[in-house]
């Protein structure tokens, strides 16, 4: 990374309420990256009927507007499938239809899928090994003989703050490790501390994806980016070119550093809705599949993850997010509003790309509105077409 891509690192100003929505479609400008390929055999999605849109929704015991939620929360696109054909699109401010935008963390759910398929191939022995019998860490330090298990369900015990106001939390360490300040991302993940017993705690934490990379990395002998391109970037049919955010040791930003169109987003909840099935081949194990959406101890059960010090009513499975009810909805999340949505009982996937600037100037609902898009985008799934 050159020293005029960390200055303009520095000033795009995170969590800080300027706007993003010129920058979240433009980050190779900013940083290293390595780029995933179109597949060789790009699959469109098919158009089927539009379907009526609501108007408003009910969140918080009051009825809003679904324009003014588009654009208080600076939505760039919103895609709509049903039984896996297009039936809603709409891009706003720089989104468009071949515009890859910043995943945030919607990346971990990507990582989790190819920590499945590395166990399927046998790269992986056992997601109850430890996870330091293939990375290296520290001895005693967070990581040292965890089970895979437990850091896929972000229960480590690894002590933690991902509070996007705090400058000095460990999000923004972790931040700063990828640009190349303060040591690389391999000894960030290696040296991080131990807080409490593995698998009693859900405490969200991007070093947790940070050292899933680093296990599949090291596994398959690939970078991420590489795999990635084999095993969903090709078999998916993905239509447009996708990057991954780069340190300058090389490492991908695999916390959220993966950028891609809402289109070709949209494929990894079509596939987790069909079982890790795409046009008729296993791409991911359909057990994987299975304990990836689903809540597995108590403490993964909505309300008891903490995120930036609070408890967060979503459960977690591995890498993603599990709103409550008996749906069976699962959603990959990201901050500033980045949502891959999938409500399996109407059949319904749903991609929302956002910027929303207020997003991280404090720890409140009110700017971050995660619980608010999950019943923006419930409304959706539930609305009579």
């Amino acid at each position: 990374m050159t020293d005029q891509q960390r200055q303009n690192l520095g000033d795009l100003g995170l969590f800080t309420g300027a706007p993003q929505h010129e920058n979240f479609c433009r980050i190779r400008d900013f940083a290293d990256t390595r780029e995933t390929v179109s597949s060789s055999k790009p699959y469109a999605w098919p158009v089927g009927k539009p379907i009526t849109f609501p108007d408003t929704y009910e969140f918080d015991g009051t009825v809003r507007s679904t324009e003014e939620f588009l654009a208080d929360t600076d939505t760039a696109a919103l895609l709509v499938l049903i039984d896996g054909e297009i039936r809603y699109e709409r891009y706003l401010l720089t989104g468009g239809p071949d515009v890859p935008w910043l995943s945030m963390s919607v990346a971990k759910s990507f990582v989790s899928a190819l920590v499945g398929i590395a166990v399927e191939e046998g790269h992986i022995r056992s997601i109850d090994e430890a996870i330091s019998a293939y990375v290296p860490v520290l001895p005693g330090s967070a990581f040292d003989e965890v089970t895979i298990r437990n850091v896929l369900q972000m229960s480590s015990g690894a002590r933690w703050n991902e509070d996007y106001s705090d400058p000095d939390s460990d999000i923004f360490r972790l931040s700063l490790a990828t640009v190349g300040f303060g040591g690389t991302l391999d000894d960030f993940v290696a040296s991080m501390v131990r807080e409490s017993e593995p698998g009693t705690v859900c405490r969200y934490n991007s070093g947790e994806t940070q050292v899933l990379a680093l296990l599949v990395a090291r596994a398959t002998g690939r970078s991420l980016a590489d795999y990635m391109q084999e095993k969903l970037c090709e078999p998916l049919g993905m239509t447009s070119p996708g990057y991954w955010i780069v340190a300058p040791d090389g490492r991908e930003m695999a916390y959220g550093g993966l950028n891609l169109t809402a289109r070709d987003y949209a494929r990894i909840g079509e596939l987790y809705r069909g079982g890790g099935v795409w046009q008729g081949e296993q791409i991911v194990p359909a057990a994987w599949v299975r304990d990836s959406v689903a809540v597995a101890a108590p403490h993964l059960e909505p309300g008891r993850p903490i995120v930036g010090g609070h408890p967060i009513d979503l459960g977690y499975g591995y890498q993603w997010w599990l709103p409550a009810g008996d749906r069976g909805e699962f959603s990959a999340i990201g901050v500033y509003n980045q949502f891959v949505y999938v409500d399996p009982t109407t059949r319904t996937t749903i991609v929302k790309l956002s910027a929303n600037r207020r997003y991280g100037t404090s720890t409140e609902e009110s700017s971050n509105r995660e619980m608010e898009t999950v019943a923006f985008l419930r409304a959706i799934a539930r609305h009579d077409h």
